[in-house]
């Protein structure tokens, strides 16, 4: 069995580990501090949580329009210019005095350029990995994600105290700048997988070509729906506890990342088939017990079990690259990450919209319920066939 040693022994496999950990600082830190410099310029709670989170929803955006780029573009080019037109628009969100319109073009216009960066990111990961290395090599992706998150959120927030929003969103513009860098020097010259001009016909042709397989949109529903869903939930940590919300996110980066770490190294091949399902159930159980609002003890047990089950993403996605041909799967994988923070996002505003009449508990317990609920709907259909448990030998 591979281990996460065997990963970082791949040569390309490192600058790739670099550069996402800075991007993935980069994006916590100015997320943080532009929804604080957009909350003390307007006072408006829903223009601060568009400033962090409306980049998600432009993700949609790239994904239907230009996504047949991240199979077309040379993927050293394509991440090193990414990471660096992000830390000159992040330098741009820091000029005192611009217009609040002017900053929110510029936060939608990073979303789309992120969502084909995805494709290209992760294309590149199950280029450079050997053969069924991809679930362990993005199980280490997603471990550093969360340990980002964490980092990047208890940085910023001192960072934000000692020098301003504005201040950090220049460091954040450094840390991006650095991570263009090291893609630029650590990464090796690629051809693009795929051959063609990406435009928005073909990107819609492959997503029509992707979605038209019944496997693949099972798939594809499987990582977006349930997931989103239970966002919705963490979305109203700060209505439900808003004196312990930072510790409700904080159990849950950890769960997550104990269950990437355990998913991704030590469940063997032959039970990643049959996991997914009960791993999405594991996702959204744990917050149906939130409607009797149990002790903070006992909450962060359930939410740190919980999100233990995000680690169904895993297999999902190990299943995906089985069902699509190799010069697809920069827009395949670019399609989920994608689909998935759009999801998240419309989730998030869907439980807001209904805290507003019922309680946040009330809530919580009404978006596992509807998680739990399309998981076994999909359940039959997510069952391996016949050829997938038993496949040819060459």
């Amino acid at each position: 069995m591979l281990t996460y040693r065997d990963v970082f022994r791949v040569p390309q496999f490192g600058p790739l580990f670099v550069t996402s950990a800075l991007q993935g600082a980069a994006s916590t830190t100015s997320g943080l501090a532009l929804g604080v410099l957009v909350f003390t310029t307007t006072g408006s709670p829903l223009l601060s949580a568009l400033s962090m989170f409306g980049a998600s929803l432009a993700q949609l955006i790239g994904a239907t329009l230009l996504m047949s780029a991240a199979d077309r573009l040379p993927p050293r080019g394509a991440l090193s210019g990414a990471a660096l037109a992000f830390g000159l628009g992040t330098a741009v969100l820091a000029v005192p005095g611009l217009p609040l319109p002017l900053m929110f073009a510029v936060v939608l216009g990073e979303g789309v350029v992120a969502a084909v960066i995805g494709g290209v990111r992760y294309g590149l990961l199950n280029e450079v990995l050997p053969e069924n290395a991809y679930l362990l090599g993005r199980s280490v992706l997603n471990m550093c994600s969360g340990t980002m998150q964490i980092c990047g959120y208890a940085a910023g927030g001192v960072l934000i105290a000692v020098l301003s929003p504005r201040g950090t969103l220049l460091v954040a513009a450094v840390l991006y700048a650095t991570g263009a860098a090291a893609a630029r020097c650590g990464l090796a010259r690629r051809a693009p997988r795929a051959t063609g001009r990406p435009s928005v016909g073909e990107t819609w042709r492959t997503n029509a070509l992707l979605w038209s397989s019944a496997p693949r949109r099972r798939v594809y529903l499987a990582l977006w729906l349930p997931n989103g869903l239970v966002v919705g939930c963490e979305s109203l940590f700060v209505p439900y506890r808003p004196d312990q919300a930072g510790l409700l996110f904080a159990c849950a980066a950890l769960g997550m990342l104990a269950g990437d770490t355990v998913t991704g190294r030590y469940v063997p091949a032959r039970w990643r088939g049959r996991l997914s399902t009960p791993l999405l159930l594991l996702l959204a159980v744990p917050y149906l017990l939130f409607a009797v609002r149990p002790g903070l003890p006992l909450t962060l047990v359930l939410v740190t079990l919980a999100s233990a089950g995000f680690s169904a993403s895993l297999l999902l996605q190990e299943r995906l690259l089985t069902l699509t041909p190799d010069t697809m799967t920069g827009q395949a994988l670019g399609l989920h990450s994608s689909g998935m923070l759009a999801v998240q996002g419309v989730a998030a505003v869907l439980a807001g919209t209904l805290a507003q009449h019922a309680s946040a508990a009330t809530v919580i317990a009404m978006m596992a319920t509807a998680s739990v609920a399309v998981t076994l709907l999909l359940a039959p259909g997510l069952r391996l066939s016949r050829a997938e448990q038993h496949p040819a030998r060459s």
